[in-house]
């Protein structure tokens, strides 16, 4: 798996009709509130040439790219933190999700509602992220109930438990989420990513836009980019509906359409390019058998966590892991030329992992577990 994204936004923005194009599914994308009922989830392979380039050079029986999982669910409106709608039940299945797609309406269409009246972006966006500030206090409110008595009783646990939760409570209460208010603490637990807050989680805006919009879609993207107050945040514009056109189109007459519209990558390619920056994240190989497969992995990690990714069994009977870098497989042409020129590594578990490793992992099997 590579990540997991949670599409969120107001009814009728074109939220449906983004998952599609990014999942290359058919969900309705109607003009009524909660068309989204029960949350449509989606795969997508991860756009990877380095995965092609080894496909073609070993021709193994079967390549496996890193899949990226996709989750719609309902139309968010005011109140949902409370159950308005079908709130609850929509933050409830957001909580799994490492990062949220925020869709955005841009487009002007007198034929499809917009709940909240006009057309107007950032009271939308300002709109949902109160939505989601509240429910984290909620979320808050509750746990420091719970420990609230065992704290009283002088267990340990449960008084720095209650001091994180007062700590996380405060930036909320202030208007701030808490993904903006983290980045500049110096927070003592990390704990809190168990209690299943939504507003640490990082954003990538998708801005939906007409047709119209698109000669001018730096300028949107940049006008709309000063008024929010996160710096780290993503934003992506995209005309929904015209990408869904493509997606019918032969693939020699999809590359044409796009370079004659100026549309640069699809959405797909910019989503999994900018979610692996926001998400930290760098992509290593395995070839086992007849299979090369592409994983996911947060830069930094180690040899181990990468053995603990592929297999729980292989991390914990772990003694060594062989180590291609693919700049040298791309020179060599072969593993065997790798060899003979000396250049597969032998690491231990505290390998710091790079972008485009080829791993094999040595391990003891059938190690009893502690």
């Amino acid at each position: 798996m590579g990540f997991v994204c949670g599409l969120i936004g107001l009814p009728n923005v074109g939220k449906s009709t983004v998952f599609n194009v990014l999942a290359g599914c058919s969900v309705p994308a109607s003009n009524y509130p909660f068309c989204t009922v029960e949350p449509n989830r989606g795969m997508a392979s991860v756009p990877d040439k380095g995965l092609t380039f080894l496909g073609e050079r070993l021709k193994p029986e079967k390549l496996t790219p890193t899949v990226l999982e996709f989750l719609d669910v309902a139309g968010l409106v005011q109140g949902a933190s409370q159950g308005e709608g079908l709130g609850n039940a929509f933050l409830g299945h957001m909580r799994a999700v490492d990062a949220i797609i925020h869709v955005v309406r841009l487009f002007e269409d007198n034929e499809i509602v917009h709940i909240p009246g006009n057309v107007e972006p950032l009271r939308d966006i300002q709109l949902v992220e109160t939505e989601l500030m509240l429910a984290d206090l909620e979320i808050i409110e509750r746990r420091k109930e719970k420990v609230k008595r065992t704290s009283r009783m002088g267990q340990k646990d449960a008084v720095e438990e209650l001091h994180h939760l007062e700590w996380l409570q405060k930036p909320l209460n202030e208007g701030i989420p808490l993904r903006n208010y983290l980045k500049n603490q110096q927070f003592p637990s990390n704990t809190y990513k168990e209690w299943g807050l939504l507003t640490d989680r990082p954003v990538i805006y998708v801005l939906n836009l007409d047709e119209d919009q698109i000669t001018h879609q730096s300028e949107i993207v940049g006008e709309l980019k000063t008024k929010i107050p996160d710096e780290d945040a993503v934003f992506l514009s995209i005309c929904a509906r015209l990408e869904m056109e493509i997606r019918d189109l032969e693939p020699e007459d999809q590359d044409r359409f796009r370079d004659e519209m100026n549309l640069g990558l699809c959405g797909l390619d910019r989503l999994v390019k900018e979610g692996y920056r926001l998400l930290n994240l760098i992509t290593f190989y395995t070839i086992v058998g007849k299979e090369i497969r592409s994983w996911a992995i947060q830069k930094g990690n180690t040899a181990f966590h990468a053995a603990g990714k592929i297999h729980s069994d292989m991390q914990q009977g772990f003694v060594k892991a062989e180590v291609i870098h693919f700049n040298d497989f791309f020179q060599a042409g072969s593993e065997e030329k790798v060899k003979q020129n000396g250049l597969m590594h032998i690491e231990g578990k505290e390998y710091v992992v790079e972008d485009r490793d080829i791993l094999k992992i040595r391990f003891q099997q059938n190690l009893k577990r502690s």
